[in-house]
């Protein structure tokens, strides 16, 4: 007999119907605002006269993607993991200081690790002393808590501050650089291969804006407390007051970071990142022609971002979606979910165009594991796929008796036949 594919269905408050489609909004429920803006605009179709088709095109109006002045860049939505807008985005190219975000990822991951801390006070190398470019005006032979030289990486973008940490966890900063790329490893930074600490221009140093909004993520979920350094607007060591270089600290107040780069080669660079509502974005420029410019460009990735999408979760980890019957088990009917929490971008205001699909085998049989992967469950908006998961088990199911067994395999073969 030959094989049948898997049967597809749509969910509706955990059951699921063959070869129907059934909104999302059905499942979660509708909310009383929106029967009441429906009741609003059957009273404007009525007494003003509106066309159905003219309010359609009103609900589907969408900012058109802004025009981005830069060699590379990406708008980045960390919880789902999804490039919103992006040129060139998979370019390698030289980070500069973009690079200190990565280096003190390294260190907040050594604090952690237990292997220094913040109290530690490092030394200070000739070598470090006089490193070139942004400095944070350390002196040679002085000795610096680790908190202080953080400040220094973060807010005043310190190359004196970068070497210093990176001999003081690694013993060199050629070393401290393949400690980056272990740690870049891990991250799943694919693009990306650092050659010291600071971003200064040298061979084989190189990124992407994807995995710079990666590494902001990592830095930002994995190390909250640590990320709050970076909202700071000035730091002052020695006497010297330094004002932190992200101008959207100042132009946004929900911007919380992260960090500025500059070098010749690698034209002006910024990574932001801001919170609105529940929702983070990261932005990525590249290659800007001045710090207002990058400013500037990241500021309309941000703005475009926050007024054309939204963030939803419309199904949460291990709660049933789907039941289905089961032979040969003790027990004939299974549950199924979601191993994790579903969060999807969509488009804003279009949450309840979600449609939700399955694809799993039409006979299922015991024996089943709690999450054993039993198909595929996907999010789709408008026909456009934006989420694919793995249906689990939600339960262990045994081998039933014999007699069970034996009664279940003659009614299947009995239901191959009569295919």
């Amino acid at each position: 007999m030959s094989a049948r594919a898997p049967d597809q269905y749509t969910c509706e408050a955990g059951e699921c119907v063959r070869e129907a489609r059934v909104n999302v909004m059905k499942r979660i429920g509708i909310s009383g605002s929106l029967w009441f803006r429906s009741w609003l605009y059957v009273l404007g179709v009525c007494v003003l006269g509106w066309s159905a088709a003219s309010v359609a095109e009103l609900a589907d109006l969408m900012p058109s993607a802004p025009d981005i002045a830069a060699t590379s860049y990406v708008l980045f939505e960390p919880e789902s993991d999804t490039v919103l807008l992006e040129y060139r985005s998979e370019v390698r190219l030289p980070p500069a200081s973009l690079t200190k975000i990565m280096t003190s990822y390294v260190i907040a991951s050594e604090l952690k690790r237990g292997t220094i801390t913040t109290e530690d006070a490092v030394p200070i190398s000739v070598n470090a002393w006089h490193k070139e470019g942004s400095r944070m005006f350390v002196r040679e032979g002085t000795r610096v808590p680790v908190t202080d030289l953080l400040h220094g990486i973060i807010v005043q973008s310190g190359n004196d501050a970068s070497v210093a940490m990176a001999e003081h966890i690694a013993g060199s900063e050629s070393a401290f650089a393949n400690l980056m790329n272990e740690y870049a490893k891990l991250i799943g930074l694919s693009d990306s291969h650092f050659s010291n600490s600071t971003g200064l221009p040298v061979e084989d140093h190189y990124t992407t804006a994807l995995d710079l909004a990666k590494l902001a993520k990592a830095l930002i979920f994995d190390f909250p407390e640590h990320y709050k350094i970076y909202r700071e607007k000035e730091f002052t060591y020695n006497n010297i007051r330094q004002q932190n270089r992200n101008l959207l600290l100042w132009r946004d107040p929900t911007v919380d970071g992260v960090k500025t780069g500059h070098t010749d080669d690698a034209g002006y660079c910024l990574v932001s990142s801001a919170q609105r509502d529940g929702m983070r974005l990261i932005a990525v420029v590249m290659g800007a022609d001045s710090a207002q410019s990058r400013a500037r460009e990241s500021q309309k990735l941000l703005k475009y971002g926050f007024r054309s999408f939204e963030v939803v979760t419309p199904y949460q980890a291990l709660d049933p979606i789907h039941t289905q019957r089961v032979w040969m088990g003790e027990t004939e009917e299974l549950a199924m979910g979601l191993a994790d929490d579903l969060t999807v971008v969509v488009p804003r205001g279009k949450m309840d165009q979600l449609e939700a699909s399955i694809n799993i085998d039409r006979y299922i049989q015991a024996p089943i594991n709690r999450g054993d992967v039993m198909g595929s469950f996907e999010l789709s908006v408008e026909g456009k796929p934006v989420a694919s998961r793995d249906l689990v088990a939600l339960e262990t199911i045994v081998d039933g008796g014999l007699f069970r067994r034996l009664y279940h395999w003659v009614n299947l073969r009995f239901l191959e036949w009569m295919e």
